[in-house]
């Protein structure tokens, strides 16, 4: 068993990172351009970490496997980004911010990477300022926020749109001036299919060119793996269809340690799945619940006239509605992390009240808000509050400066007015906070091999707090990974530039080449998608909002049959030599179908509640996650040997020095 040093600096918490900072190894400017980067992935962690090491004189090289590093799936994101401003003035701090993530995480991530993200928060909001992004402005033209589930503050500032893509831009914008230096070397189109070790050390990856297939040879001094999180093991969910787990498996198959595959986000407020020809879920953004009330009707004659369309939502009378949240959680109300909102909607649908003609979907509902904004305005500009008309009209207004896009893609794909009549939304999978290992150099257990963003495992623990993911890939990217990877790379200074026609680079393009050739002449019956889909069902069935021992067992037994039967009989038609999407696919299922057996592995070894890992043995009376501090406050890496039912637990023990551990609770 291989022993893990997270690196944690010693002394206290709030002074840990500055110190580490003023300690580590420098690379003089002079040396930096000696020394090459790959990054993997252009999100905003990869986007941003590209863009800084290039500014900073480094070589860097960047794939993606999309046609544009601007088409990356960050820019889907649509809420907002965190940082302890605290601009209006309501008790925001740093330590307000590291403590609500910690325990938004149920208290299974790590102290000190923790109190970093909430430091440098303050410093991704100017850093995005400076380079343009639109955030959202109140009447005085000071920086708008707002509040995501699961905190008492507003701290979530966002831009019009989407606020992913703005950010994005504004890193596609830094690297853009980097590519056109000739400091950043671009790659799109392009997939990473392995990396390569040189005396144990990361030294160049094998890609794809997915336009002509072609295999090629790229060397470096240091790998960083950004690509994102694998929500996409359960087929359906609210990633983009490219986005899978394929460069995270194969740094982890290489000796990298794959940490918490278990803790995965279901998201509380999405489009319910609508048939079996859909292929990916939408998302309704966090943002809503600060206006949105959920509910569903108290009484099950109401539900089945509902789902026969004999009654509509609007002429259900309010004291025949169960706002659930409210009822549950007082203190935070719609405003709970969305571990707790997503079981508290299943909790309501498997009792029988949901509310489409599934029976999974529970009302989020604008009419109080609309109402309340109106009289509100009507009162501004001195007209009649009691104009039931004009009130309507003038809270729609205000509704619709704050959230009509989402309403506007809400229309158009359930063909339901959200002015009108609520919406309908239900949980599905999100975000993955399991990921890679890292210690706090965010470098894998692999010498030279980083892992940033979602691709890793640490910031966030069971749970992750709305807006907190383009937070985490921006600090890692501008104010973490640029200072921590020079205390590495200041000892290749001399090494020259890597050979890419050693016999370490043959043998992982020869494995490369064979497993390719392999999917190509195997000429079986099944497509790459009928075995993503069962592979999704699996998953979703056993091992989705709530597991227990029998179903995660089955699972893994289900997960591996299925595997040894994608190799027999999948068809990946047309060749290797040329665009070929299936092919490209074939090789991101065939990491899914491993990566989901140990998923389940994971969650069966962890017989504790966390988070969004919900173990049905283990709740408390009221059906809340109960945790177990006392067998399970650790971090679960798994070393690979091969079968992942093989796989052998490293353990990571969490310390806990500044905060309590206790019980969560947001009533």
């Amino acid at each position: 068993m291989a022993t893990l040093d997270s690196k944690i600096p010693q002394g206290k918490l709030a002074d840990k990172w500055t110190n580490h900072k003023s300690h580590i190894n420098l690379v003089s400017p002079a040396n930096k351009r000696l020394i090459d980067v790959i990054v993997v992935g252009t999100g905003l962690a990869g986007a941003s970490a590209s863009a800084t090491l290039a500014e900073l004189g480094y070589n860097v090289k960047t794939f993606c496997f999309q046609d544009s590093p601007r088409r990356a799936h960050s820019i889907a994101a649509q809420g907002g980004i965190n940082a302890a401003k605290n601009y209006q003035g309501d008790g925001d701090s740093t330590y307000r911010l590291f403590y609500d993530t910690i325990k938004g995480g149920d208290y299974r991530s790590r102290e000190s990477n923790v109190h970093r993200l909430a430091e440098v928060s303050t410093n991704i909001i100017d850093q995005c300022v400076a380079q343009g992004v639109p955030f959202a402005r109140d009447y005085g033209g000071l920086l708008d926020n707002r509040s995501f589930g699961g905190v008492l503050v507003s701290r979530t500032f966002y831009a019009k749109g989407q606020t992913g893509q703005q950010l994005l831009l504004g890193a596609y914008s830094a690297m853009n001036r980097q590519i056109g230096r000739g400091k950043i070397k671009m790659y799109n189109r392009h997939e990473m299919m392995d990396l390569v070790l040189v005396d144990g050390k990361a030294r160049g990856i094998i890609t794809r060119n997915l336009v002509d297939g072609k295999i090629e040879r790229h060397g470096a001094h240091a790998v960083v793996i950004a690509s994102g999180g694998y929500g996409n093991v359960f087929f359906l969910s609210t990633n983009a269809m490219g986005s899978n787990v394929s460069a995270g498996w194969k740094i982890h198959k290489k000796g990298a340690h794959f940490a918490n595959p278990c803790f995965t986000q279901i998201h509380p407020t999405c489009i319910p799945v609508s048939g079996e020809h859909q292929s990916k879920l939408t998302l309704m953004s966090e943002s809503l619940r600060n206006d949105g009330r959920i509910w569903v009707p108290k009484n099950i004659e109401d539900v089945k006239a509902i789902r026969e369309g004999k009654l509509k939502p609007t002429e259900i009378a309010e004291e025949d509605r169960d706002y659930y949240l409210e009822r549950r959680y007082p203190a935070f109300g719609n405003l709970v992390p969305r571990d707790v909102a997503s079981r508290a909607a299943k909790e309501r649908c498997d009792e029988g009240y949901g509310v489409n003609k599934t029976g999974e979907a529970v009302y989020l509902d604008f009419a109080s808000a609309i109402t309340r904004y109106g009289k509100e305005q009507a009162h501004v500009k001195g007209l009649d509050e009691n104009d039931a008309a004009l009130v309507k009209k003038l809270g729609q207004d205000v509704v619709r400066s704050k959230y009509g896009n989402l309403f506007q893609m809400y229309e158009k794909i359930v063909d339901q007015d959200p002015y009108e009549t609520p919406m309908m939304i239900y949980p599905a999978v999100h975000y993955t906070m399991g990921g890679v290992w890292v210690d706090y150099n965010l470098m894998t257990s692999i010498p030279g091999c980083y892992a940033i963003g979602e691709a890793n495992f640490s910031d966030h623990g069971a749970n992750r707090l709305g807006a907190s993911a383009l937070m985490q890939g921006l600090a890692d990217g501008y104010f973490v990974l640029p200072y921590t990877i020079g205390d590495y790379l200041a000892d290749d200074i001399r090494t020259g530039t890597i050979n890419t026609d050693s016999p370490e680079f043959e043998a992982a393009e020869k494995a490369v080449k064979d497993q390719i050739d392999a999917f190509i002449n195997n000429k079986g019956s099944n497509t790459v998608d009928y075995y993503h889909r069962k592979l999704g069902k699996i998953m979703w069935n056993k091992c989705g909002m709530s597991r227990n021992a029998t179903n995660l067992k089955e699972a893994m037994a289900e997960i591996k049959a299925l595997r040894e039967d994608f190799y027999k009989n999948v068809n990946v038609p047309g060749t290797a030599y040329e665009f070929n999407e299936q092919l490209a696919k074939a090789g991101r299922v065939a990491d899914f179908l491993e990566l989901g057996e140990l998923f389940a592995k994971d969650a069966l070894e962890r017989t504790e509640s966390c988070g969004g890992h919900f173990r049905e043995e283990s709740q408390t009376p009221e059906g809340e996650a109960l945790r177990d501090d006392e067998n399970f406050t650790f971090v679960s890496a798994w070393e690979y040997k091969g079968e992942p039912a093989d796989a052998v637990l490293c353990k990571e023990e969490l310390n806990y020095e500044e905060i309590e551990v206790k019980t969560r609770s947001y009533k």
